[in-house]
């Protein structure tokens, strides 16, 4: 009985034996593992690492990466940009996000990016700390430059995201996709631009004037002009609590000159930042100009925000004001129910912002150039306004020249608009196009289901002259 089960033991361990050896035998070897992604980025010449944040879905990670100072002339010195990554998968489409300004740190998606269920890569404009170059100069901070940081960074990550690419951003990020388009053009197979003004000409501003006429009700636009007169009014007053404020919170005005000059500034950007960032429902918050100098004051901070004009608030936005001074333009509008009330004419104007060792010189032809590209060459663009938004009252448009372009309009939104605000018909259609273009199956919804913290939509308070 011994002998019989040590025999029968032997042949079923030959038998499993020569199982697994056929089975070896006939299967496919397999494939060798990809390096991690963090390894493959950091294997570009030029990339550094600085952090990562887990998140469920996803791998965020935050690197810099050399970029010329001038690309005109890449050996004359080098600057570290930030850059974020959302990486889900390189067998994803890639959305390429620019705010015009700083880099969050954070994870968050674009909603392009929320559509194709893509990766989304997010890059800091240059010259904002701290993707700076030391020394500053300035005159190397124009959009071609600026344009020429997002190629060469899309040209680096392309071999390791060969899917479709797509370019968005918002406000001034919405401007910095369109020019981006506008001097690469074969860069990204689509682009979406929301709420991205449009100032061809800088001195004729008369389309603000009729937007500030017509924008919501008459009875709202009377409060709000009535508040912002007061505002004036009350000016002493409220200019002494400014500067206590400023005193107690080590602010200073240097570079606008004083309290009583940042508080006109304040003051004329309230009726814009309050339909920029506000609904038609919110003009039953205004306050009647009888009202509480401790509520005249609370509402002025809410809605422009007394920082904005102090050196400490204009420091981190100097980039943006000199480009606005000298290449972008920047809004102006009549304020005849403010007569006798401002003391500083022509103070409302970027070169006020940034400090005078900082030279500028505006460069009229240089959006003259943007919009005629855009109205006779844009492809696969789409740009998004909201229909209370000052900044919308000079956008782009597309003309015949344009192909698969489309701009949309939400009803009665402003500076936050996106595609899911539009109607049912052109969110449908607007979402199957961006799909489209992504290289993906279209269909009128998200590719990705709806993550609240990762989708969170952040408009921030921002003075006029920043859009």
């Amino acid at each position: 009985m011994r002998t019989m089960l040590r025999w029968l033991l032997s042949l079923a361990i030959l038998v499993g034996t020569v199982g697994a050896g056929a089975g070896s035998a006939s299967a496919a070897p397999a494939a060798p593992a990809q390096p991690d992604i963090k390894e493959r980025v950091l294997a570009i010449p030029g990339m550094r690492f600085v952090a990562e944040q887990p998140y469920e879905g996803y791998r965020f990670l935050v690197f810099s990466y050399a970029q010329p100072v001038d690309h005109r002339h890449p050996s004359k010195g080098t600057f570290q940009q930030r850059f974020t990554l959302l990486h889900k998968n390189t067998d994803r489409p890639t959305v390429f996000y620019t705010s015009g300004y700083n880099v969050t740190t954070a994870p968050r998606r674009s909603e392009p990016t929320q559509l194709v269920d893509g990766n989304q890569v997010s890059m800091e404009y240059r010259f904002f700390t701290p993707s700076r170059p030391q020394p500053a100069d300035w005159s190397k901070l124009d959009i071609w430059q600026a344009a020429s940081d997002q190629h060469r960074l899309y040209r680096a990550l392309k071999p390791l995201y060969g899917k479709k690419w797509l370019a968005t951003g918002g406000s001034k990020g919405g401007m910095t996709a369109t020019y981006y388009r506008r001097f690469y053009p074969r860069d990204m197979d689509g682009t979406v631009a929301y709420v991205a003004p449009n100032d061809v000409a800088d001195k004729e501003d008369s389309a603000y004037d009729r937007f500030f006429e017509g924008v919501g009700t008459a009875e709202c636009r009377t409060k709000l002009n009535a508040v912002q007169r007061e505002a004036l009014v009350r000016r002493d007053e409220i200019v002494k609590r400014y500067q206590k404020w400023a005193d107690d919170e080590k602010q200073t005005f240097t570079v606008v000159g004083s309290a009583d000059k940042a508080y006109e500034n304040v003051v004329l950007d309230l009726v814009w930042a309050f339909w920029q960032y506000h609904l038609l429902k919110d003009c039953a918050d205004v306050p009647a100009p009888t009202a509480a100098t401790d509520e005249l004051y609370g509402f002025i901070d809410e809605i422009s925000g007394f920082s904005a004009y102090t050196d400490q608030g204009l420091a981190t936005y100097t980039p943006y004001y000199y480009q606005a001074g000298t290449e972008l333009g920047s809004p102006t509008f009549k304020t005849p129910h403010l007569a006798g009330l401002l003391r500083y004419p022509g103070i409302y104007a970027p070169r006020s912002y940034v400090p005078r060792d900082i030279p500028m010189r505006f460069k009229p032809g240089v959006m003259r150039d943007i919009d005629r590209w855009v109205r006779h060459d844009a492809h696969r663009m789409l740009f998004v306004y909201g229909q209370n938004d000052p900044w919308g009252a000079e956008r782009f448009q597309v003309g015949k020249g344009a192909k698969d372009a489309y701009v949309y309009t939400v009803a009665g939104g402003n500076h936050g608009s996106s595609i899911a605000q539009l109607t049912d018909g052109q969110k449908a259609k607007a979402t199957a196009e961006v799909q489209r273009w992504a290289g993906v199956s279209p269909t009128s919804k998200p590719l990705a289901g709806h993550d609240a913290k990762l989708d969170r939509r952040e408009v921030e308070r921002e003075p006029v002259l920043r859009p």
